[in-house]
Protein backbone atom coordinates (compact mmCIF):
# COMPACT_ATOMS: atom_id res chain seq x y z
CA UNK A 1 0.00 0.00 0.00
CA UNK A 2 1.55 3.23 -1.24
CA UNK A 3 1.43 5.73 2.13
CA UNK A 4 2.72 8.41 0.50
CA UNK A 5 0.85 11.34 1.66
CA UNK A 6 0.27 14.09 -0.92
CA UNK A 7 1.55 17.92 -0.02
CA UNK A 8 0.27 20.84 -0.73
CA UNK A 9 3.43 21.02 -3.14
CA UNK A 10 1.97 18.59 -5.33
CA UNK A 11 -1.21 20.45 -5.50
CA UNK A 12 -1.58 22.64 -8.70
CA UNK A 13 -3.80 25.35 -8.88
CA UNK A 14 -6.46 25.33 -11.73
CA UNK A 15 -8.54 28.24 -11.11
CA UNK A 16 -9.33 29.95 -8.13
CA UNK A 17 -11.49 27.88 -6.19
CA UNK A 18 -10.07 24.42 -8.21
CA UNK A 19 -6.64 22.59 -7.10
CA UNK A 20 -5.38 19.38 -9.07
CA UNK A 21 -3.19 16.52 -8.12
CA UNK A 22 -1.73 15.22 -11.50
CA UNK A 23 -2.09 11.85 -12.86
CA UNK A 24 2.02 11.61 -12.60
CA UNK A 25 1.64 12.09 -8.80
CA UNK A 26 1.68 7.89 -8.70
CA UNK A 27 2.17 5.63 -11.31
CA UNK A 28 -1.23 3.78 -10.39
CA UNK A 29 -3.22 7.00 -10.91
CA UNK A 30 -5.82 6.30 -14.31
CA UNK A 31 -7.27 10.40 -13.82
CA UNK A 32 -6.18 13.25 -11.73
CA UNK A 33 -7.48 13.75 -8.84
CA UNK A 34 -9.05 17.84 -7.96
CA UNK A 35 -10.61 19.18 -5.07
CA UNK A 36 -12.93 22.43 -4.71
CA UNK A 37 -11.19 24.28 -1.47
CA UNK A 38 -9.53 28.03 -1.12
CA UNK A 39 -6.22 29.13 -0.14
CA UNK A 40 -7.85 30.13 3.83
CA UNK A 41 -8.94 25.78 3.70
CA UNK A 42 -5.87 24.34 1.56
CA UNK A 43 -4.27 22.92 5.13
CA UNK A 44 -7.45 21.77 6.48
CA UNK A 45 -7.87 19.63 3.65
CA UNK A 46 -4.04 18.37 4.09
CA UNK A 47 -4.71 18.03 7.47
CA UNK A 48 -5.37 14.67 7.61
CA UNK A 49 -5.74 11.24 5.15
CA UNK A 50 -8.05 12.48 2.26
CA UNK A 51 -6.40 13.32 0.02
CA UNK A 52 -4.02 10.38 -0.04
CA UNK A 53 -7.61 8.38 0.05
CA UNK A 54 -9.06 11.01 -3.14
CA UNK A 55 -6.03 9.97 -4.72
CA UNK A 56 -6.70 6.36 -3.98
CA UNK A 57 -9.93 6.71 -5.73
CA UNK A 58 -8.36 7.73 -9.33
CA UNK A 59 -6.69 3.62 -8.98
CA UNK A 60 -10.34 2.25 -9.25
CA UNK A 61 -11.05 0.28 -12.87
CA UNK A 62 -14.07 2.42 -15.23
CA UNK A 63 -13.50 5.90 -13.32
CA UNK A 64 -13.64 8.90 -15.55
CA UNK A 65 -12.33 12.20 -15.95
CA UNK A 66 -11.15 13.14 -12.63
CA UNK A 67 -12.04 11.66 -8.95
CA UNK A 68 -13.36 14.82 -7.19
CA UNK A 69 -13.50 15.82 -3.52
CA UNK A 70 -15.89 18.83 -2.17
CA UNK A 71 -14.36 22.09 0.26
CA UNK A 72 -16.19 19.73 3.04
CA UNK A 73 -13.80 16.77 2.85
CA UNK A 74 -12.01 14.60 5.75
CA UNK A 75 -10.93 11.10 5.96
CA UNK A 76 -13.35 8.52 5.91
CA UNK A 77 -14.08 5.01 5.19
CA UNK A 78 -12.44 3.55 1.48
CA UNK A 79 -13.53 7.42 -0.25
CA UNK A 80 -12.82 10.22 1.93
CA UNK A 81 -16.52 12.31 3.22
CA UNK A 82 -16.79 14.63 0.50
CA UNK A 83 -16.06 12.54 -2.88
CA UNK A 84 -17.14 11.92 -5.88
CA UNK A 85 -16.21 9.86 -8.69
CA UNK A 86 -18.02 8.44 -11.83
CA UNK A 87 -17.66 5.13 -13.70
CA UNK A 88 -18.74 3.56 -16.66
CA UNK A 89 -21.77 1.59 -15.80
CA UNK A 90 -20.41 -0.77 -18.48
CA UNK A 91 -16.25 -1.51 -17.61
CA UNK A 92 -16.64 0.43 -14.20
CA UNK A 93 -17.07 -0.94 -10.61
CA UNK A 94 -19.57 -0.14 -7.61
CA UNK A 95 -17.94 0.84 -4.36
CA UNK A 96 -19.58 0.54 -1.03
CA UNK A 97 -16.95 2.59 0.73
CA UNK A 98 -18.01 5.28 -2.25
CA UNK A 99 -21.43 5.34 -0.68
CA UNK A 100 -20.77 5.07 3.06
CA UNK A 101 -22.19 3.13 5.87
CA UNK A 102 -25.05 5.37 6.23
CA UNK A 103 -26.84 4.91 2.74
CA UNK A 104 -28.77 7.35 1.89
CA UNK A 105 -27.84 9.79 4.92
CA UNK A 106 -29.62 12.65 4.15
CA UNK A 107 -31.55 16.07 4.72
CA UNK A 108 -35.15 17.31 4.73
CA UNK A 109 -35.62 21.17 4.74
CA UNK A 110 -39.35 21.71 6.59
CA UNK A 111 -41.25 24.70 6.00
CA UNK A 112 -44.30 26.79 8.15
CA UNK A 113 -45.91 29.38 8.23
CA UNK A 114 -44.88 31.19 10.93
CA UNK A 115 -42.13 33.64 11.80
CA UNK A 116 -39.96 33.68 14.63
CA UNK A 117 -41.65 36.29 16.53
CA UNK A 118 -44.38 33.61 16.72
CA UNK A 119 -42.60 30.86 18.48
CA UNK A 120 -39.90 32.56 20.37
CA UNK A 121 -41.78 32.56 23.43
CA UNK A 122 -41.92 29.08 23.44
CA UNK A 123 -38.93 27.19 22.36
CA UNK A 124 -38.20 25.20 25.11
CA UNK A 125 -41.64 23.65 24.94
CA UNK A 126 -41.18 22.68 21.36
CA UNK A 127 -37.76 21.18 22.29
CA UNK A 128 -39.43 19.33 24.52
CA UNK A 129 -42.24 18.46 22.08
CA UNK A 130 -39.71 17.05 19.34
CA UNK A 131 -37.49 15.09 21.89
CA UNK A 132 -40.68 13.18 22.81
CA UNK A 133 -42.42 12.61 19.39
CA UNK A 134 -38.61 11.77 17.75
CA UNK A 135 -36.84 9.44 19.40
CA UNK A 136 -32.63 9.65 19.08
CA UNK A 137 -29.59 7.64 20.26
CA UNK A 138 -27.54 4.68 19.39
CA UNK A 139 -30.37 1.73 18.54
CA UNK A 140 -33.28 3.39 19.51
CA UNK A 141 -36.61 2.54 18.35
CA UNK A 142 -39.19 4.21 17.68
CA UNK A 143 -42.92 3.74 17.29
CA UNK A 144 -43.56 2.59 14.07
CA UNK A 145 -43.37 -1.54 14.06
CA UNK A 146 -43.27 -3.57 11.02
CA UNK A 147 -45.63 -6.47 10.77
CA UNK A 148 -45.92 -9.28 7.67
CA UNK A 149 -44.34 -8.13 4.47
CA UNK A 150 -44.10 -4.35 5.61
CA UNK A 151 -40.55 -4.16 5.86
CA UNK A 152 -39.81 -5.68 2.55
CA UNK A 153 -42.72 -2.94 0.86
CA UNK A 154 -41.03 -0.05 2.43
CA UNK A 155 -37.58 -1.89 0.80
CA UNK A 156 -39.34 -2.17 -2.15
CA UNK A 157 -40.97 0.73 -2.52
CA UNK A 158 -39.93 3.27 -0.58
CA UNK A 159 -41.99 6.77 0.28
CA UNK A 160 -44.82 6.14 -2.22
CA UNK A 161 -45.42 2.79 0.37
CA UNK A 162 -46.25 4.98 2.82
CA UNK A 163 -48.38 7.48 1.02
CA UNK A 164 -50.83 4.81 1.34
CA UNK A 165 -50.79 4.73 5.45
CA UNK A 166 -51.30 7.95 5.86
CA UNK A 167 -47.87 9.34 6.19
CA UNK A 168 -46.72 11.32 3.33
CA UNK A 169 -48.58 13.14 0.62
CA UNK A 170 -48.09 13.19 -2.97
CA UNK A 171 -47.01 17.00 -2.78
CA UNK A 172 -44.24 15.69 -0.18
CA UNK A 173 -43.09 12.90 -3.11
CA UNK A 174 -42.89 15.84 -5.88
CA UNK A 175 -40.29 17.85 -3.18
CA UNK A 176 -38.30 14.66 -2.52
CA UNK A 177 -34.97 13.74 -4.22
CA UNK A 178 -35.98 10.76 -6.92
CA UNK A 179 -39.57 11.04 -5.63
CA UNK A 180 -38.14 9.20 -2.60
CA UNK A 181 -37.83 5.76 -4.46
CA UNK A 182 -35.40 4.27 -6.29
CA UNK A 183 -37.25 1.49 -8.66
CA UNK A 184 -34.50 -0.92 -8.87
CA UNK A 185 -34.58 -1.67 -4.86
CA UNK A 186 -34.95 -5.67 -4.46
CA UNK A 187 -35.21 -6.46 -0.40
CA UNK A 188 -34.35 -9.81 -1.25
CA UNK A 189 -30.66 -8.69 -1.50
CA UNK A 190 -30.98 -6.98 1.61
CA UNK A 191 -29.65 -9.94 4.57
CA UNK A 192 -32.15 -11.12 7.44
CA UNK A 193 -29.54 -9.61 9.95
CA UNK A 194 -29.84 -6.15 8.14
CA UNK A 195 -33.81 -6.22 8.07
CA UNK A 196 -33.46 -7.02 11.87
CA UNK A 197 -31.71 -4.03 12.87
CA UNK A 198 -33.73 -1.73 10.89
CA UNK A 199 -37.60 -3.37 11.92
CA UNK A 200 -37.89 -0.70 14.43
CA UNK A 201 -35.53 2.67 13.32
CA UNK A 202 -38.21 4.14 10.97
CA UNK A 203 -38.65 7.67 12.15
CA UNK A 204 -35.84 7.62 14.70
CA UNK A 205 -32.44 10.38 14.12
CA UNK A 206 -29.56 7.68 15.42
CA UNK A 207 -26.36 9.18 16.80
CA UNK A 208 -23.18 10.80 15.80
CA UNK A 209 -23.91 13.83 13.95
CA UNK A 210 -27.50 13.09 12.85
CA UNK A 211 -30.19 16.12 14.15
CA UNK A 212 -33.51 18.00 14.20
CA UNK A 213 -32.85 21.70 14.06
CA UNK A 214 -35.35 24.26 14.21
CA UNK A 215 -34.04 27.56 12.58
CA UNK A 216 -35.18 30.75 11.11
CA UNK A 217 -34.13 32.15 7.73
CA UNK A 218 -31.73 34.91 9.06
CA UNK A 219 -30.54 35.99 5.36
CA UNK A 220 -31.85 35.95 1.52
CA UNK A 221 -29.55 35.94 -1.07
CA UNK A 222 -31.56 35.31 -3.94
CA UNK A 223 -35.00 36.41 -3.70
CA UNK A 224 -36.27 34.66 -7.14
CA UNK A 225 -35.32 31.48 -5.96
CA UNK A 226 -36.37 31.53 -2.37
CA UNK A 227 -39.85 32.81 -3.24
CA UNK A 228 -39.66 29.32 -5.77
CA UNK A 229 -38.75 27.45 -2.76
CA UNK A 230 -41.49 29.27 -0.07
CA UNK A 231 -39.34 30.59 1.78
CA UNK A 232 -39.05 34.41 3.40
CA UNK A 233 -37.26 35.97 5.89
CA UNK A 234 -37.37 35.42 9.78
CA UNK A 235 -39.85 32.68 8.57
CA UNK A 236 -39.11 29.23 10.98
CA UNK A 237 -38.37 26.06 9.48
CA UNK A 238 -36.98 22.58 10.11
CA UNK A 239 -34.00 20.63 9.12
CA UNK A 240 -33.50 16.62 9.81
CA UNK A 241 -30.54 15.03 9.30
CA UNK A 242 -30.35 11.23 9.08
CA UNK A 243 -30.50 8.33 7.24
CA UNK A 244 -30.61 4.24 7.11
CA UNK A 245 -29.57 3.49 10.47
CA UNK A 246 -28.82 0.25 11.43
CA UNK A 247 -30.39 -1.65 8.10
CA UNK A 248 -28.16 0.80 5.89
CA UNK A 249 -24.89 0.20 8.01
CA UNK A 250 -25.81 -3.81 7.88
CA UNK A 251 -25.62 -3.60 3.85
CA UNK A 252 -22.50 -1.90 3.83
CA UNK A 253 -20.64 -4.22 6.10
CA UNK A 254 -22.79 -7.38 4.77
CA UNK A 255 -21.29 -6.31 0.74
CA UNK A 256 -17.82 -4.84 2.02
CA UNK A 257 -16.74 -8.27 3.23
CA UNK A 258 -18.88 -9.67 0.11
CA UNK A 259 -16.69 -7.60 -2.55
CA UNK A 260 -13.28 -8.04 -0.63
CA UNK A 261 -12.99 -11.91 -0.91
CA UNK A 262 -14.79 -11.41 -4.72
CA UNK A 263 -12.03 -8.91 -5.94
CA UNK A 264 -9.72 -11.51 -6.78
CA UNK A 265 -12.19 -13.03 -9.53
CA UNK A 266 -12.57 -9.98 -11.36
CA UNK A 267 -8.16 -9.41 -10.78
CA UNK A 268 -8.97 -5.62 -9.24
CA UNK A 269 -5.61 -4.84 -7.23
CA UNK A 270 -6.07 -1.33 -4.91
CA UNK A 271 -3.95 0.87 -2.70
CA UNK A 272 -6.78 0.45 -0.19
CA UNK A 273 -9.04 -2.50 0.92
CA UNK A 274 -11.30 0.02 1.89
CA UNK A 275 -11.79 0.48 -1.44
CA UNK A 276 -13.13 -3.44 -2.04
CA UNK A 277 -15.17 -2.86 -5.27
CA UNK A 278 -16.17 -5.05 -8.37
CA UNK A 279 -17.79 -4.24 -11.53
CA UNK A 280 -21.26 -2.68 -11.77
CA UNK A 281 -21.92 -5.57 -14.22
CA UNK A 282 -21.33 -8.86 -11.86
CA UNK A 283 -23.23 -10.48 -10.01
CA UNK A 284 -21.95 -9.44 -6.83
CA UNK A 285 -22.50 -5.56 -8.06
CA UNK A 286 -25.52 -5.66 -9.08
CA UNK A 287 -26.63 -7.46 -6.02
CA UNK A 288 -24.99 -4.37 -4.00
CA UNK A 289 -26.90 -2.02 -6.24
CA UNK A 290 -30.36 -3.44 -5.44
CA UNK A 291 -29.82 -3.59 -1.64
CA UNK A 292 -28.39 -0.19 -1.99
CA UNK A 293 -31.41 1.03 -3.74
CA UNK A 294 -33.59 -0.54 -1.09
CA UNK A 295 -31.30 1.17 2.18
CA UNK A 296 -32.16 4.97 0.37
CA UNK A 297 -35.89 3.54 0.00
CA UNK A 298 -35.46 3.18 3.68
CA UNK A 299 -33.95 6.00 4.40
CA UNK A 300 -36.07 8.39 2.81
CA UNK A 301 -39.11 6.62 4.46
CA UNK A 302 -37.24 7.15 7.52
CA UNK A 303 -37.21 11.23 7.00
CA UNK A 304 -40.66 11.22 5.95
CA UNK A 305 -41.51 9.39 9.24
CA UNK A 306 -39.81 11.99 11.57
CA UNK A 307 -41.11 14.51 9.65
CA UNK A 308 -44.61 13.09 10.62
CA UNK A 309 -43.03 12.95 13.96
CA UNK A 310 -42.24 16.63 13.47
CA UNK A 311 -45.84 17.60 12.74
CA UNK A 312 -46.70 15.99 16.08
CA UNK A 313 -45.01 18.11 18.29
CA UNK A 314 -45.72 20.93 16.60
CA UNK A 315 -49.18 20.60 16.38
CA UNK A 316 -48.83 19.48 20.36
CA UNK A 317 -47.04 22.93 21.10
CA UNK A 318 -49.25 25.32 18.95
CA UNK A 319 -52.61 23.37 18.20
CA UNK A 320 -54.04 21.97 15.10
CA UNK A 321 -53.04 22.33 11.69
CA UNK A 322 -50.44 20.28 10.97
CA UNK A 323 -50.68 20.71 7.11
CA UNK A 324 -48.78 24.07 8.06
CA UNK A 325 -46.07 22.29 8.03
CA UNK A 326 -44.67 21.47 4.22
CA UNK A 327 -41.38 19.72 2.50
CA UNK A 328 -39.73 22.43 0.28
CA UNK A 329 -36.87 19.76 -0.22
CA UNK A 330 -35.44 16.56 0.51
CA UNK A 331 -32.07 15.36 -0.91
CA UNK A 332 -29.16 12.64 -0.73
CA UNK A 333 -25.81 12.57 0.22
CA UNK A 334 -24.82 9.18 0.44
CA UNK A 335 -25.55 7.68 -2.76
CA UNK A 336 -24.91 6.31 -5.99
CA UNK A 337 -27.23 7.47 -9.18
CA UNK A 338 -26.93 6.49 -12.71
CA UNK A 339 -26.98 9.26 -14.70
CA UNK A 340 -26.15 10.77 -18.08
CA UNK A 341 -22.84 12.82 -18.75
CA UNK A 342 -20.52 13.93 -21.46
CA UNK A 343 -17.24 12.45 -21.62
CA UNK A 344 -14.89 13.22 -24.24
CA UNK A 345 -17.83 15.04 -26.65
CA UNK A 346 -20.11 11.60 -25.59
CA UNK A 347 -23.19 11.43 -23.50
CA UNK A 348 -22.35 8.24 -21.78
CA UNK A 349 -24.26 6.76 -18.70
CA UNK A 350 -22.06 6.48 -15.27
CA UNK A 351 -22.54 5.40 -12.20
CA UNK A 352 -21.81 8.08 -9.80
CA UNK A 353 -20.96 7.90 -5.94
CA UNK A 354 -21.65 10.57 -4.15
CA UNK A 355 -20.18 9.87 0.00
CA UNK A 356 -20.51 12.91 1.75
CA UNK A 357 -21.74 14.99 -1.08
CA UNK A 358 -25.24 16.64 -2.80
CA UNK A 359 -26.76 16.34 -5.93
CA UNK A 360 -26.65 20.06 -7.37
CA UNK A 361 -28.72 19.89 -11.13
CA UNK A 362 -29.89 23.41 -12.46
CA UNK A 363 -32.40 24.43 -10.47
CA UNK A 364 -33.12 21.68 -8.11
CA UNK A 365 -32.61 22.84 -4.53
CA UNK A 366 -29.52 21.71 -2.41
CA UNK A 367 -29.12 21.55 1.63
CA UNK A 368 -25.78 22.31 3.27
CA UNK A 369 -26.42 22.12 7.30
CA UNK A 370 -23.64 23.66 9.14
CA UNK A 371 -22.67 23.15 12.74
CA UNK A 372 -25.31 23.57 15.57
CA UNK A 373 -24.50 26.85 17.01
CA UNK A 374 -23.68 28.49 13.61
CA UNK A 375 -25.61 28.63 10.16
CA UNK A 376 -26.98 26.59 7.76
CA UNK A 377 -27.89 27.20 4.02
CA UNK A 378 -30.29 26.69 1.18
CA UNK A 379 -28.70 26.89 -2.20
CA UNK A 380 -29.94 26.44 -6.09
CA UNK A 381 -27.88 23.71 -8.41
CA UNK A 382 -25.99 25.56 -11.14
CA UNK A 383 -25.53 24.13 -14.50
CA UNK A 384 -21.66 24.69 -14.39
CA UNK A 385 -22.13 21.61 -11.76
CA UNK A 386 -23.26 19.55 -14.32
CA UNK A 387 -20.11 20.58 -16.84
CA UNK A 388 -17.40 20.38 -13.87
CA UNK A 389 -18.40 18.12 -10.85
CA UNK A 390 -20.90 15.46 -12.17
CA UNK A 391 -23.86 17.55 -11.01
CA UNK A 392 -22.50 17.76 -6.99
CA UNK A 393 -21.58 19.96 -4.19
CA UNK A 394 -20.59 19.87 -0.59
CA UNK A 395 -22.86 18.48 2.19
CA UNK A 396 -22.03 19.91 5.33
CA UNK A 397 -19.17 21.87 7.31
CA UNK A 398 -17.28 19.04 7.11
CA UNK A 399 -14.81 18.03 10.55
CA UNK A 400 -11.60 19.41 10.81
CA UNK A 401 -11.25 17.69 14.26
CA UNK A 402 -11.90 14.03 15.52
CA UNK A 403 -14.27 13.22 17.70
CA UNK A 404 -11.64 11.92 20.24
CA UNK A 405 -10.14 15.14 20.26
CA UNK A 406 -13.08 17.07 20.56
CA UNK A 407 -14.25 14.61 23.56
CA UNK A 408 -10.50 15.77 25.03
CA UNK A 409 -11.03 19.38 24.52
CA UNK A 410 -14.35 20.71 24.88
CA UNK A 411 -16.00 21.33 27.98
CA UNK A 412 -19.65 20.44 27.94
CA UNK A 413 -20.63 23.16 30.46
CA UNK A 414 -19.03 25.60 28.82
CA UNK A 415 -20.47 24.45 25.53
CA UNK A 416 -23.89 24.62 26.95
CA UNK A 417 -23.31 27.79 28.52
CA UNK A 418 -22.19 29.35 25.28
CA UNK A 419 -25.08 28.20 23.06
CA UNK A 420 -27.32 29.49 25.82
CA UNK A 421 -25.46 32.83 24.88
CA UNK A 422 -26.49 32.58 21.70
CA UNK A 423 -30.16 31.91 22.15
CA UNK A 424 -30.07 28.03 20.90
CA UNK A 425 -32.21 25.63 22.96
CA UNK A 426 -30.31 22.05 23.29
CA UNK A 427 -31.92 18.69 24.09
CA UNK A 428 -29.32 16.18 23.87
CA UNK A 429 -29.66 12.45 25.16
CA UNK A 430 -25.79 11.83 25.22
CA UNK A 431 -22.86 14.32 27.02
CA UNK A 432 -20.78 12.34 24.71
CA UNK A 433 -22.76 12.92 21.56
CA UNK A 434 -23.23 16.47 22.55
CA UNK A 435 -19.33 17.70 22.70
CA UNK A 436 -18.27 15.24 19.87
CA UNK A 437 -20.45 17.55 17.83
CA UNK A 438 -19.06 21.00 18.77
CA UNK A 439 -18.79 23.67 16.72
CA UNK A 440 -15.01 23.80 16.75
CA UNK A 441 -14.99 20.36 15.71
CA UNK A 442 -16.03 21.52 12.23
CA UNK A 443 -14.63 23.24 8.99
CA UNK A 444 -16.30 27.36 8.75
CA UNK A 445 -19.73 26.52 6.67
CA UNK A 446 -19.61 30.12 5.46
CA UNK A 447 -16.33 29.17 3.55
CA UNK A 448 -16.99 26.03 2.93
CA UNK A 449 -20.44 27.47 0.78
CA UNK A 450 -18.22 30.31 -0.14
CA UNK A 451 -16.34 28.11 -1.93
CA UNK A 452 -18.76 26.26 -4.38
CA UNK A 453 -21.27 29.36 -4.51
CA UNK A 454 -18.24 31.31 -6.18
CA UNK A 455 -17.12 28.46 -8.01
CA UNK A 456 -20.34 28.25 -9.64
CA UNK A 457 -21.34 24.92 -8.94
CA UNK A 458 -24.27 25.59 -6.37
CA UNK A 459 -25.88 29.34 -5.78
CA UNK A 460 -26.64 30.70 -2.28
CA UNK A 461 -30.37 31.39 -1.92
CA UNK A 462 -30.82 31.54 2.40
CA UNK A 463 -28.96 31.41 5.61
CA UNK A 464 -30.76 29.56 8.25
CA UNK A 465 -29.64 30.48 12.40
CA UNK A 466 -30.43 27.27 14.51
CA UNK A 467 -32.61 27.99 17.60
CA UNK A 468 -33.64 24.43 18.45
CA UNK A 469 -31.19 21.94 18.66
CA UNK A 470 -32.44 18.10 19.37
CA UNK A 471 -29.79 15.34 19.16
CA UNK A 472 -28.79 12.00 20.65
Amino acid sequence: MDQVVPQRSDLRKMEDWLWEIPKSFRKDMRVPAQVYTSEEMIDSVLGDKSMWQLVNMTTLPGIQKYALAMPDVHQGYGFPVGGVAAFDIKDGVISPGGIGYDINCGVRLVGTDKSFNDVKDKLEDLAQAISEWVPSGVGKGGRITFKGSDMDDVLKNGVPEIVKKGYATEDDLDHTESGGVLSDADPRDVSLNAKKRGKDQLGTLGAGNHFLDVCYVDKVFDDKNAEKMGLYENQVVSLIHTGSRGLGHQIATDYVRLHMKAMSKYGIELPDRELACVPLSSEEGQQYWRAMCAGANFAWCNRQFIMWELRQAWDQVFGGGSDRLNLVYDIAHNIAKIEEYEVDGKKKKLIVHRKGATRSFPGQTVLIPGTMATSSYVLVGQETAMEKTFGSTCHGAGRSMSRRKARMTVQPQELLKRMRELGIVVVSGSTRGFIEEAPESYKDIHNVVDVVDSAGIAKKVVRLRPVVVVKC
